[in-house]
């Protein structure tokens, strides 16, 4: 059974239209003569499907509006489901099969087709599965239906890159040209030559560090730390991690030029037309003490001397720190301390309920906590207590105290600690402009 849901528009803020059947079309669709109405550019603008009879479908044709958010509504067992996913969604993607060439379909096997005598103005279906609604911000509907996984790989291998600070495009570098870049910008700079060997995985790498000490490597660097390679030498295997060969480290003097030449070759090997370059310069050369840069020979800014990885599909993932904002790491709202909410009367007193998630002084884990902090502060030279105002400088210690007490919340558990956290903290727009 089918009827129409659009009373419920004025809730949800959204145009509902439901599927109705050809002798009742949705308000503003009119059929022509020939029963199908059309786009410009000679498109179906609806759905329509003819004698739909799979499982308790009683042999139904219905018309469905595209570009429209149309619900099928009905009592248990009345054939939303099979109308839906057993015969749209089937018919699609058994149409998609068919695209396939012969080889590929024999692989794939057979698909049945459902029972119904005609659909058309069938496009590409997409099917989201029911089940309970997952309220991770780090899923949507572009990641539940993998379409985001597609177009993360169409922008990593069919994009083209531009520098962000002179709008030219990315250019890729001899091996020749790298080095004059290094003798032009770190002259008579001590620097180190890295190559990396692992970006972003987990892992133990035994035999990975066992493999590069016996070709005569005698350092890496681990999660930014450089370290001697040691026999039976590993990491974490739960953790993330990035790992890094030293291929040599020199100052960069006219002499050193094949030397230099012959390591950027070994990194660039190495590390798969990419490597890192640490520099350590003199306080009166006029440049950063420390620092670091990459060199690719795929991808370089020949204005500037910025390098980038050669894009892959994590550098356009909200989900993996290779494309996450620092900021925000990917969500797009910050967590942050709401002083306003917390203190809205800074005249009064902590022990007065100058702490407005606190309230009045009573016998509270999380009260007492305040306190000590407040007491803790005083006896360093602050000068404040629990009976004095809430104003000035105050507000740091207070706020540097719910900022602590949520990370580290989760160990207790109650409803009044939720409903606590609430109030002291807010979600704001991330406005970070990532490079």
């Amino acid at each position: 059974m089918l009827e129409n849901t659009a009373a419920a528009a004025p809730l949800l803020k959204i145009l509902v239209k439901a599927a109705a059947p050809l002798s009742s079309l949705p308000e503003g669709i009119n059929m022509k003569k020939t029963g199908r109405l059309k786009t410009q550019e000679g498109q179906l603008e609806t759905i329509e499907i003819f004698g739909a009879r799979e499982h308790n479908l009683k042999n139904i044709d219905i018309v469905i509006p595209k570009n429209q958010l149309v619900v099928i509504t009905g009592i248990s067992g009345s054939g939303k489901s099979s109308l839906a996913f057993d015969t749209i969604y089937a018919e699609g993607q058994r149409r998609y099969m068919e695209t396939f060439g012969a080889y590929a379909r024999q692989f794939i096997g057979e698909m049945e087709r459902p029972d119904v005598d005609k659909i058309t103005g069938l496009s590409p279906v997409i099917s989201i599965e029911q089940k309970t609604t997952n309220k991770n911000p780090r899923s949507t509907v572009g990641t539940v239906t993998e379409v985001y996984d597609f177009l993360r790989l169409l922008f990593a291998r069919a994009s083209e890159a531009w520098s962000y600070n002179t709008g030219k495009k990315m250019v890729r570098w001899s091996e020749d040209q790298i080095v004059n870049n290094i003798y032009k910008r770190f002259d008579g700079n001590k620097i180190t030559i890295l190559a990396p060997l692992i970006r972003g995985r987990k892992g133990h790498y035994r035999e990975l560090f066992e493999e590069v000490r016996k070709k005569g490597f005698l350092k890496v660097r681990v999660d930014g730390e450089v370290k001697d390679l040691v026999p039976k030498m590993q990491v974490d295997r739960y953790k993330i991690h990035d790992i890094e060969l030293v291929i040599d480290r020199m100052k960069v003097t006219k002499d050193m030029r094949t030397r230099i030449s012959q390591s950027v070759q070994h990194a660039l090997k190495a590390g798969k037309d990419l490597m890192f370059l640490t520099y350590e310069a003199d306080a009166a050369s006029g440049v950063a003490k420390y620092g670091e840069v990459a060199y690719s020979r795929l991808l370089m800014c020949e204005a500037t001397g910025i390098s980038y990885e050669e894009p892959s599909p994590n550098s356009f993932s909200f989900n993996s720190p290779y494309g996450a904002c620092p900021a925000c790491k990917g969500l797009g709202q910050v967590y942050t301390v709401d002083m306003e909410a917390i203190i809205p009367d800074d005249s009064k007193t902590i022990n007065e309920g100058g702490i407005a998630p606190l309230g009045g002084e009573r016998e509270a884990y999380v009260f007492r906590q305040v306190q000590l902090l407040i007491h803790f502060s005083s006896d360093h030279g602050s000068g404040y207590t629990t009976n004095s105002s809430t104003n000035n400088g105050a507000h740091s210690s207070i706020a540097c105290s719910f900022s602590n007490y949520s990370s580290n919340s989760s160990t207790t558990g109650s409803a009044y600690n939720s409903a606590f956290l609430r109030s002291a903290h807010r979600f704001t727009t991330c406005g970070h402009n990532s490079k």
